[in-house]
């Protein structure tokens, strides 16, 4: 994001500096990853050979002289100290916290490559956002009404609809253990919409349940969890019996732990990720027997 990219009502007044980095913190409650990986190694190689050419964009912490939080550039602020510096560029606007949140998350939504809790997260942190900003000229909406009009204009920079966006908040009701296979792919979107309204008990039970079947629910399956849970029915053994059902296009299959598969990729690689590189390897290694075959064939 450049400094021409935040907006307010009232445009505030910024000015440029150099900020020890000992002085410059992450936004509290920042929805976004910062992964010490390749590709920060790569931006930490770059920064150290031609230093941070993007200024940060910060906002003075609220009785903390001299220091500051981070709205933009806290992956450029991590591979800058990676690199040794012990200062970098910024800009600095006097925001307040709600208008620091909504640009914190307008400044980090345009990237590609964005999980699917980093975006549910970033919706809810702008939604408080607008909400706290508006709720004066809101008293004369009712509450549905008044979170349908914030979605559909969070949705709208997206180009998502507002449903979408409360599909992705609700994404924040899983617990860690689940929401991370979401973004591993291994769980969609659908049906972890669905497990978001599982208490987190229910949801800690089901997790032993995946492990021990080495299954996934489908969309049906947590629909109906979903179900029995709002009824207050969903026991531990309705859990395991739904989680011990055979799909109807279960097929027999070979399994690995991912922790066990881990140390053979990048650390910010996904579980989709490293099973395309595992078919792709399988592939390239059938395809050099097939040539050894050939040669062998025609001596």
């Amino acid at each position: 994001m450049t400094d021409t990219e935040i907006k307010t009502n009232t445009p505030p007044k910024k000015r440029a500096a150099n900020i020890r980095t000992d002085k410059l913190h992450a936004f509290d409650g920042h929805p976004f990853q910062v992964n010490d990986n390749a590709e920060m190694d790569n931006l930490a190689e770059s920064i150290r050979m031609q230093g941070v050419i993007s200024p940060l964009i910060v906002r003075p912490m609220e009785g903390r002289p001299d220091e500051y939080e981070v709205i933009s550039g806290h992956r450029r602020l991590y591979a800058a100290k990676k690199a040794g510096l012990f200062e970098v560029p910024a800009l600095i606007y006097p925001l307040d916290r709600n208008e620091a949140a909504i640009a914190v998350v307008d400044s980090n939504l345009h990237r590609e490559k964005l999980l699917p809790s980093e975006k549910a997260f970033a919706y809810r942190m702008k939604m408080e956002a607008l909400k706290c900003q508006g709720k004066r000229s809101d008293l004369t909406l009712s509450q549905a009404a008044t979170k349908s009009d914030t979605a559909a204009e969070i949705g709208k920079t997206q180009n998502e609809s507002r449903d979408q966006v409360f599909r992705y908040i609700r994404l924040t009701r899983l617990i860690p253990e689940l929401l991370q296979r979401v973004d591993e792919g291994s769980i969609a979107l659908s049906p972890a919409v669905e497990l978001s309204y599982l208490s987190e008990e229910q949801q800690k039970i089901l997790l032993d349940a995946m492990s021990l079947n080495d299954c996934t629910p489908s969309h049906a399956q947590s629909i109906r969890m979903k179900k029995l849970s709002q009824q207050g029915v969903l026991s531990t053994d309705s859990i395991y019996a739904i989680m011990s059902e055979e799909k109807a296009n279960q097929t027999e299959r070979i399994s690995f732990k991912v922790q066990d598969l881990r140390g053979f990729f990048p650390k910010n690689y996904t579980q989709k990720q490293m099973t395309d590189t595992i078919l792709k390897l399988l592939y390239e290694n059938q395809r050099k027997l097939e040539r050894r075959r050939s040669s062998r064939d025609e001596r």
